[in-house]
Parts: C-alpha cells; sequence; structure tokens
C-alpha cells in the first residue's frame, strides 16, 4: 500500500514538472515569435525564410548553431563581439542570452524554405568538392562534416543544404580573409584559405540545391 501511494506520488510530480515544462517552453517559443516579428521580420522574415540571398536562411538551423552565433554577435561587458556584424550587434544587443535560446529554438522549428541551383556548370564543379574535396589542393570534402544531404550535425557543424548561393559564398570568402573567425580550431579558415573563388561559387550553388 506505502508502495502504490508512493509511486502515485512520484508520478504526479514528475507530471506535474512535465507540464511545468511545456508551458515554460510554449511561452519562450511565444516570446521569440514575437522578436521575429518585430526585431528579426525585416532580414530574415518572421519564419527565418529569409528572401534576400544576402541574408541567411535559419529556418531548420539546429538551435545550439543559431544560439552560438546569436551570442557571438553580442558584445558583452564592452569586449568586442567575437563576430563582428554591426547590424547584428545591433539586434543582439538588447537581447539576454534567454532570449537568444528562445530565437534559436523558435527558428529551428520552422520549415525551410530552400533556395536552389542555377547553374548546372557550377553544381558539377561543387559536386566533386562536395563528395570528395581536391586531393592536390589538401580540401576535404565539405560532405565529411555536414553529411551527404548538408544536413550538418547539431551542435557541431550547421546546417547548410538549401542555403542562398549568395550567402554561402560570402561566408567562405569571409572565413578565407579571416573577417569571419569564430570557426573552432580554425576548421573553416583552414579549408576556405585553400578554396579559389570558382570553386568557392560552385560549392555555394551547389549547397542551395541539396536537399
Amino acid at each position: 500500500m506505502i508502495r502504490t501511494m508512493t509511486f502515485a506520488l512520484l508520478s504526479a510530480v514528475c507530471l506535474s514538472a512535465f507540464a511545468a515544462g511545456e508551458t515554460n517552453i510554449k511561452a519562450e517559443l511565444l516570446k521569440a515569435k514575437k522578436t521575429a516579428e518585430t526585431v528579426c521580420v525585416a532580414c530574415h522574415n518572421v519564419d527565418g525564410n529569409s528572401v534576400l540571398p544576402v541574408n541567411p536562411i535559419l529556418a531548420g538551423q539546429g538551435s545550439d548553431y543559431l544560439y552560438k552565433q546569436l551570442m557571438e554577435f553580442k558584445s558583452v561587458d564592452g569586449k568586442p563581439a567575437v563576430r563582428n556584424n554591426p547590424i547584428m550587434g545591433g539586434m543582439t544587443a538588447a537581447l539576454s542570452p534567454a532570449d537568444m535560446k528562445g530565437l534559436a529554438l523558435y527558428f529551428s522549428q520552422q520549415k525551410q524554405k530552400p533556395a536552389a541551383s542555377t547553374d548546372a556548370n557550377l553544381v558539377a564543379t561543387g559536386q566533386q568538392l562536395w563528395r570528395k574535396g581536391d586531393f592536390e589542393r589538401g580540401i576535404p570534402a565539405c560532405a565529411g562534416c555536414h553529411g551527404p544531404n548538408g544536413a550538418g550535425l547539431p551542435a557541431q557543424y550547421p546546417r547548410i543544404s538549401g542555403q542562398h548561393a549568395e550567402y554561402t559564398e560570402t561566408q567562405l570568402k569571409n572565413f578565407r580573409s579571416e573577417e569571419r573567425s569564430n570557426d573552432p580550431e580554425k576548421v573553416m579558415r583552414t579549408i576556405a584559405e585553400k578554396l579559389s573563388d570558382k570553386q568557392i561559387k560552385a560549392v555555394a550553388d551547389l549547397i542551395a540545391g541539396l536537399r
């Protein structure tokens, strides 16, 4: 009898905690949606599907990756942000870590409306780099980290499939010039410095069409 009562009590406590957690998540997502509607919408749209090729598609991206990027755009205690971007620096200035975690979760749950490849000749070159890399230039296959379909590996490598080619091209060039340097252990900078402009454009166009 005592065991039955104890089990029932523990079950009630667990259910109550679970319900409270669900309520908190719903509240965070609702708050994040309001932020998306007022702060993020101009560049990324409410659902994270940017129609401007210079701005990344956020919908369907891993929440851990999005949270890391948002935190690194923010200047903390007067220290320079890890990612130097005046627009994003201004957008994140008023956001708390909790706000950014909520936004990251919100955008990760949105359905991506992917971009598309536009140049068949570029895609052929891009496929070579994606699947096999370039041995002579010391470039590893992109699929080795980002997966065969570009889905990435949550918390380690971002999802890049369906991303705007123009945005991907810019980021690869920024890694190459070290204008962007927030890649752990300089992985992307080391790879990008070996890529030619043509290779960057080719793999960016391929990525836009990956599904």
